[in-house]
């Protein structure tokens, strides 16, 4: 299950928007004075109350506990962040997070092997885990009543996985089938790894693949992933994020019982800094594959974040891209696809990232069409936004849109847990989670045309065609 950002939950709304009036939370319904008409009075009422109402504070070891109550259903998710991701992996080793991850299902101190999926899944819960480039998480969806066991369960594996020697060798192969399976089986995973890495370097922090690259992969060592869990997997560096049917007091006293006790330790923080490059590593990538039947083009430029560059910046992105991209209300749909040039287009952009970001311009070329004239288009397209700017209408419009999928934040199970655990390890304060909405009303368009000048009027970036195999 990949993390839940501002990113996702805004592209959910984008495509439903009709049923977002019926989808108010309850947290708005129960006052009268603010009953939504529509997803605009909807959006508006939440826009200067928090979105999750989290309580949030500190165990004596430095793990970060953060609760949000909700007792529509009996059921608790239970997720345990690390701020440590693929980006963390240490040069020549691409992979080694990810490879973590595996190994920790290999049994802790005093759960056996097998044992903590076993027992989440004999009381109805699910369990997993998942890797991205800037964090790691393991959780557990269970009935209310069994969080005490899942904490005991996780708090074990946190203070003391064995990552066994003799399991080492069958896991590798466990991750490079998923390689094969996802990546190098399919000619659009291999261009978007070709292409992350021709922007910004296949060794940058930013250009490795999460899984690795296989001769990486096959390199790892024990050691290698037993550093990273001495360096990254301290108390002071996890998030443990609890949400559902699950009173505060409770929380605090069983993170007391089970959490607190982990030891205390240094940890290595992120080394990221300002690592983005002045140029791309290469400007153009053109692939031809034959399993390809439909062209594909993409454009990805370095854009700041919330974490990193110009953050006043990364606000009006997310909006600038939504005017761009954010469905068949925007310019790049207009200028390819009512055209006739493209069967889609669209544009993305995450603010929420440890260290610089990407902006990325994305189209699927209509058959007949040149890429060439595509290509032009989108280049007009681009280009008269940098030269006027956005109008207020466009700028109204995205906002409205993108806040309105902030019920569906609320009515999601598990999406509180995500978002929140997913911001505080990167370093994002809570607030910005809780009071996103506001945040994205404030950009003006002047903000905006100043963003996309800096970002798609001279960032460093690259264009990548993925085209089928020229005809005989």
């Amino acid at each position: 299950m990949p993390p839940v950002t501002r990113r996702t939950t805004i592209r959910t709304a984008a495509v439903l928007p009709a049923v977002l009036s019926a989808a108010a939370p309850a947290a708005v319904l129960a006052n009268p004075a603010v009953q939504p008409a529509s997803p605009d009075r909807a959006a508006e009422a939440l826009a200067d109350r928090p979105l999750f109402g989290a309580n949030t504070w500190t165990l004596s070891n430095g793990l970060r506990v953060v609760h949000v109550e909700s007792r529509r259903v009996p059921v608790v998710a239970h997720y345990l962040f690390y701020g440590a991701g693929g980006g963390e992996d240490p040069p020549g080793r691409s992979g080694v997070a990810h490879f973590l991850e595996h190994m920790m299902f290999k049994g802790s101190r005093n759960v056996a092997p097998g044992m903590l999926s076993l027992a989440v899944a004999r009381e109805g819960g699910q369990d997993n885990a998942f890797t991205s480039r800037d964090v790691t998480a393991y959780f557990q969806n269970v009935e209310a009543s069994r969080l005490p066991l899942v904490m005991r369960l996780e708090s074990d594996r946190f203070a003391a996985p064995l990552i066994p020697a003799d399991t080492l060798e069958p896991e590798r192969d466990v991750i490079l089938e998923e390689r094969r399976l996802r990546t190098d089986s399919s000619p659009r995973a291999r261009f978007w790894e070709t292409f992350e890495a021709a922007l910004w370097g296949p060794q940058h922090w930013h250009g490795r693949p999460i899984i690795g690259w296989e001769p990486e992969i096959r390199a790892i060592s024990r050691e290698n992933l037993l550093d990273f869990y001495r360096d990254r997997y301290a108390p002071a560096n996890a998030v443990l994020v609890v949400a559902g049917d699950a009173r505060e007091a409770d929380v605090r006293r069983l993170a007391d019982e089970f959490y607190a006790p982990v030891l205390a330790r240094p940890y290595r923080p992120r080394e990221r800094g300002g690592a983005a490059p002045a140029a791309p590593a290469e400007a153009r990538v053109t692939k031809r594959d034959g399993a390809v039947r439909e062209a594909s083009f993409m454009r990805a430029a370095v854009a700041p974040s919330l974490t990193w560059g110009d953050v006043r910046h990364a606000w009006a992105l997310e909006v600038v891209a939504h005017v761009l991209g954010g469905g068949q209300g925007s310019r790049l749909h207009k200028a390819l696809v009512e055209t006739g040039l493209a069967t889609g287009a669209g544009c993305s952009f995450d603010a929420e990232a440890a260290g610089a970001s990407t902006f990325t311009l994305s189209a699927t070329l209509r058959p007949g069409v040149a890429p060439e004239r595509m290509e032009a288009a989108l280049d007009e397209a681009v280009a008269r936004l940098l030269q006027d700017g956005p109008t207020e209408e466009e700028r109204a419009r995205s906002v409205r849109q993108m806040t309105a999928g902030a019920l569906l934040a609320l009515d999601g199970f598990g999406t509180a847990t995500r978002m929140l655990g997913g911001a505080l390890s990167i370093g994002v304060p809570i607030e910005t989670v809780e009071f996103w909405p506001r945040r994205l009303r404030e950009v003006t368009s002047a903000e905006m045309a100043a963003a996309a000048r800096a970002v798609l009027g001279g960032a460093p970036s690259t264009t990548g065609w993925l085209l089928p195999e020229q005809p005989a």
